[in-house]
């Protein structure tokens, strides 16, 4: 045996990792180097690819829809109309919208007849409504209660807090000679 034998493989050697320095990694060679390289040349050839898919969809008019649906796709219309009142926001004023259309099923057709919801105001949660005569108003102050909680039940909890019920407005206002100062015209008689 000779004495360079110890000094191979034997602990008088350094060990890896120690303090004596960083490792290196060793540079890519033959078979490595190779497939670094083709990596690299197939990664230039999908982006030029796609450069020229891009450059020839926008001499055609433009992107086209393929055989998966995608947000191009065109929509049925209760559909489309759905998605942009949840994108605007838009739920509580169409819920309101639907019940104004559904007044006669809701109030009754003896109501109805004589009281038209006018307007809803969504920060105040204000339902107007305006009536043909004083009676009828006076009858609708007195349900009010019972009808914000139908309504409530039917658009969800607090969605109408409070129900503005107005009388019966008069003919236009005329100026003219035979006016009376001070008077408010037809509207001194109603409610």
């Amino acid at each position: 045996m000779s004495t360079d034998e110890p000094a191979k493989g034997g602990a008088a050697g350094p060990a890896k990792g120690s303090a004596e320095g960083p490792q290196k990694t060793p540079e890519p060679s033959g078979v490595d180097l190779a497939r670094v390289a083709l990596r690299a040349a197939k990664e230039q050839a999908r982006a030029r690819g796609d450069a020229a898919q891009q450059k020839k969809q926008a001499r055609r008019g433009g992107l086209r829809s393929g055989a998966r649906a995608d947000g191009r796709d065109p929509l049925p219309l209760g559909s489309a109309i759905n998605r942009l009142i949840t994108e605007r926001g838009w739920e509580t004023p169409a819920a309101v919208g639907g019940v104004m259309g559904r007044w006669p099923q809701i109030v009754g057709d003896d109501l109805a007849k004589h009281c038209v919801p006018q307007k809803y105001d969504e920060d105040e949660r204000v339902l107007t409504v305006q009536c043909d005569s004083t009676a009828w108003a006076t009858q609708l102050r007195l349900m009010a209660p019972q009808l914000v909680a139908r309504l409530n039940e039917d658009l969800g909890h607090g969605t109408v807090r409070l129900i503005k019920v107005l009388g019966p407005g008069g003919p236009p206002r005329r100026f003219g000679p035979l006016r009376a100062p001070g008077s408010t015209g037809p509207g001194d008689t109603y409610g």
